[in-house]
């Protein structure tokens, strides 16, 4: 997206993994210029990986590809000549490792003082923990998310996605914007970061707020809701829905939407505080009254009484259904070697950028626009012809 809201900017990316990748992702997509900062193969040998995966291509997609020893004094110095015109640095290195490689917001500031210097790590860059080794799965357990998740009674769950990253990653990319807006009205940049922990106990919202204003520390309660009822899942007669009808109104449109009727005249579930109470016989009646039903005529006639009923579906089903289709989801981006590949676009829509139809490129493998990414900052090319020789880039 060359003319996107953030065209012009030029990002630094020393990101891996999954968190930091998502926060740059957000800048690539809508106009940052996007320099994937990545150590030379070692040993001389595949410079591809897994980069032609589906993951790292719709993580680093809408990117150029630089390779750079950061070990190498020369590497190192092109690296800072890059930052002293560059306007965003993102890393999520370990604290001693940056120093070590002496990339750390004070030695970048020294030579950009305006730059934005985002950082993601698994605990907080300082704290009793700040130097552990952070991974998804680790802070969904130690947040309490995994303590919430799944059916009473049978162990702590994880949730199915890499939440712990994915969301530290949206939380540092929306700090980038807020960094970006300061420093349009002052000339400052800063150090903007957060962490997996960070962002899990935030993302626990409701749970975490009940437990820090009233001290409840709350349970699991597999596919219901914490407090209403009935909203959850449930068995109809080829497949499972979701189906949220809490309130007397919802409660009675479901009825007559279900055909259920008689469930109106059952004084257990005259209200809502009785049916909250009856939670389990709630369910048992709703299960009963929908089993021979299936599942497109129940999401259909709910929806028509105007009680929210969805499908349960699988990855297939999510991305290929008639909403997912119409929004257009998947996008095309070209690969040099791969063709077309489909990945997934960003869920934000901005009246004034439409989505294009197609992404800009697909990910670059690694150092693939070494030579170009330089000369672009001004090397010659015989510089780049010196550093490549030395073993400071590849290309």
């Amino acid at each position: 997206m060359a003319d996107g809201p953030l065209d012009g900017l030029v990002v630094l990316d020393l990101t891996i993994a999954r968190a930091g990748p998502t926060a740059v992702r957000l800048l690539a997509d809508w106009g940052a210029d996007v320099i994937k900062i990545e150590p030379p193969p070692v040993g001389g040998g595949s410079i591809t990986g897994g980069r032609r995966g589906p993951d790292e291509q719709n993580l680093h997609r809408n990117k150029r590809g630089l390779c750079i020893d950061l070990k190498n004094a020369d590497g190192h110095a092109t690296f800072m000549k890059l930052a002293e015109r560059a306007d965003i640095v993102v890393e999520n290195f370990r604290a001693d490792v940056k120093h070590r490689l002496k990339v750390d917001y004070d030695s970048v500031r020294a030579v950009n003082p305006s730059i934005i210097y985002a950082s993601i790590s698994g605990f907080g860059q300082e704290g009793p923990y700040s130097e552990r080794p952070g991974v998804d799965q680790i802070v969904q357990g130690m947040s309490g998310l995994m303590s919430i998740t799944g059916e009473p009674g049978q162990g702590p769950m994880r949730v199915g996605i890499a939440i712990s990253d994915t969301t530290a990653g949206m939380f540092l990319g929306q700090g980038i914007l807020l960094a970006l807006l300061h420093r349009e009205k002052t000339g400052e940049g800063q150090w903007v970061h957060t962490s997996l922990l960070e962002g899990m106990l935030n993302k626990l919202d409701f749970q975490g707020a009940r437990y820090t204003m009233n001290g409840d520390v709350p349970g699991q309660q597999g596919n219901d809701h914490p407090t209403s009822t009935p909203m959850g899942a449930f068995p109809c007669q080829d497949g499972w829905v979701n189906i949220a009808a809490p309130t007397d109104r919802m409660w009675r449109r479901f009825c007559e939407g279900a055909g259920a009727e008689y469930l109106l005249t059952d004084e257990r579930f005259d209200s809502v505080g009785k049916r909250i109470k009856a939670k389990t016989d709630v369910k048992a009646a709703i299960t009963e009254a929908i089993k021979d039903i299936p599942v497109v005529e129940l999401v259909e006639r709910l929806n028509k009484a105007g009680v929210p009923c969805g499908p349960i579906n699988d990855v297939q089903g999510g991305y290929d259904n008639e909403q997912a289709q119409y929004l257009k989801m998947a996008r095309p981006a070209p690969h040099k070697e791969l063709g077309d590949v489909s990945l997934i676009r960003s869920p934000i829509n901005l009246s004034a950028y439409p989505h294009p139809e197609r992404f800009d490129c697909a990910a670059p493998d690694p150092g693939q626009d070494s030579a170009a990414v330089l000369a672009g900052f001004g090397f010659s090319d015989d510089e780049i012809g010196a550093l490549k020789a030395n073993g400071a880039i590849n290309t």
